[in-house]
């Protein structure tokens, strides 16, 4: 396995909807997004986000709450579709390893429905709510060629954006 270069924001590419999935081989490729997502620590990470321009996500929603990170709960996302979305509208806090040093409030449903294949191409249809289904919509949106930035007032995206580049020139 091997740890992978995360894109940073503004790159096309995290701007750029991203293709369906064949039959590709996948099983190395998802293997290096969960050891780069873990170590980076992210609860998910998008196949655009390390420039592959595919339909996959993958996410461990819980892996942080716990000492043992054997006890999460790993998914891996191939092709989602969004069937529903729905629930109360929930405003919360989001950080993106794309964007890091920035957290940005983002409004999204406490609840959606999702059908896809799984690492073996299984069909799966599951719904999922509260944090779950706030990580899901946001790596969801990194498939769609979005990003956090894109959810905020066009005054709190200026903000949010003269941070990251802020951040950008201590880092440098």
């Amino acid at each position: 396995m091997a740890l992978l270069h995360i894109l940073q924001w503004p790159d096309p590419g995290l701007s750029t909807p991203c293709d369906p999935l064949g039959d590709e081989d996948l099983a190395e490729l998802i293997g290096d997004m969960f050891e780069t997502m873990y170590a980076a620590p992210g609860r998910g990470l998008a196949a655009p986000q390390i420039g592959v321009l595919k339909r996959l996500f993958v996410m461990d929603a819980t892996w942080k709450d716990s000492s043992d990170r054997t006890a999460g709960t790993p998914l891996v996302m191939i092709n989602p579709e969004l069937v529903s979305v729905g629930g109360q509208q929930e405003s919360g806090v989001e950080g993106c390893l794309s964007i890091p040093g920035v957290l940005t409030e983002v409004q999204r449903p406490n609840s959606v429905t999702l059908r896809w294949q799984d690492e073996t191409r299984r069909w799966q249809t599951g719904s999922f709510d509260g944090f779950a289904a706030r990580c899901i919509q946001h790596e969801y949106d990194h498939l769609q060629g979005r990003v956090t930035f894109d959810h905020l007032s066009p005054q709190a995206r200026l903000e949010a954006e003269e941070i990251y580049f802020r951040n950008l020139e201590k880092s440098e």
